[in-house]
């Protein structure tokens, strides 16, 4: 009778053990299945961008607007968009341009601001003077740990390349110089006086979240 019982306490601990040892592994394979599968649809709309881009014609009429931002007090001017360019969207956002890091192997479009749902979507713009405009624009990712959007932003080093390109289709090639973590509160690598000088910040959580790792490159 007792070894009835403690075979079936057995049994039913191994059945448990089983289902959690296939959910975890069922888990794990949706994971990777996922990120792949959202990087490829990204690389296909940046992709997709940049051609788009190239097939219109050049304007040197530019169109400058003031665009309201997250970080309480500041403004960016966006001046990179051409009057001819007919804008395109992702779920709902402009597409501003496209970042591609070869180290990384990302390449996305660059939405046009930060809400829950455009960083659900892909990178975006937090601040700025705008994409390729001289003086700094700070582009936004999470960090999901996973390899998707800024998750392997902890892998680049001074002297790796981010390609950005904008909507009038130019692509700059900037150089990486500076990488720190910070607090979330922190706000000064996003104002800085870049001197004239074309420079980009990108910014995402560290792995335990309780800090920001800010990545600062400049014009080549």
């Amino acid at each position: 009778m007792f070894n009835s019982k403690y075979s079936k306490v057995l049994t039913g601990l191994l059945v448990v053990v089983i289902i959690l040892i296939v959910g975890t592994i069922g888990y794990f394979v949706y994971d990777i299945y996922f990120v792949k599968a959202k990087n490829k649809e990204l690389h296909e709309v940046s992709e997709d961008f940049s051609s788009q881009i190239r097939k219109k014609p050049k304007d040197d009429n530019t169109v400058d607007e003031n665009v309201s931002n997250p970080v309480e007090g500041m403004t960016t001017e966006r001046n990179n968009q051409t009057a001819s360019n007919e804008k395109q969207f992702m779920e709902g956002y402009e597409i501003m341009g496209s970042i591609s890091i070869p180290k990384t192997k990302i390449n996305y479009p660059i939405l046009e601001k930060v809400t829950k749902k455009s960083l659900e979507t892909s990178v975006a713009i937090l601040y700025g003077v705008g994409l390729n405009q001289p003086g700094n624009t700070t582009i936004v990712g999470h960090n999901y740990r996973n390899g998707l959007f800024f998750s392997d932003n902890k892998k680049l080093s001074n002297g790796d390349i981010i390609n950005i390109t904008d909507q009038g289709g130019e692509t700059v090639t900037y150089s990486i110089y500076n990488m720190y973590e910070t607090s979330p509160s922190d706000a000064d690598y996003m104002t800085r006086d870049t001197e004239g000088a074309r420079e980009i910040s990108l910014s995402t959580c560290t792995d335990d979240s309780s800090a920001r790792l800010i990545i600062l490159a400049k014009e080549q």
